[in-house]
């Protein structure tokens, strides 16, 4: 499974982005797919995951904010974010996760960095 993120920029606090991750490879065991950012100094966080099937999760910082969904045919999920604030600031990660009979798998794209002014 390869993932690749795009979607990243500098947008005005207040403003609004959409972040993409185009997968390919053996994605038909894909059981869930996210973001997660970090920002400088900082650990790895969630921002939101979407399971094929059951709840969508939203880190409470970004809930109402930010929004995930996934296009099937086109094997993107994306990120809507909206109202940024300068704390959005990080790079943002894809990531999907695949259950295989035998074993699970993590996968991670490249990040794109979004940086949000003030």
């Amino acid at each position: 499974v390869q993932l690749q993120a795009f979607g990243g920029g500098l947008v005005q606090a207040g403003g609004s982005r959409r972040l993409s991750c185009a997968a390919s490879g053996s994605i038909s065991s894909i059981n869930a797919f996210g973001w997660y950012r970090q920002a400088p100094g900082k650990q790895r966080e969630l921002v939101a995951t979407i399971p094929s099937s059951g709840i969508i999760n939203y880190a409470d910082s970004v809930k109402g904010r930010f929004a995930i969904s996934r296009d099937y045919a086109k094997n993107t999920v994306y990120l809507q974010m909206s109202r940024l604030k300068p704390e959005d600031k990080a790079v943002y990660y894809c990531y999907a996760h695949q259950t295989l009979p035998v074993r699970e798998y993590e996968y991670w794209g490249q990040g794109t960095l979004v940086t949000v002014s003030s």
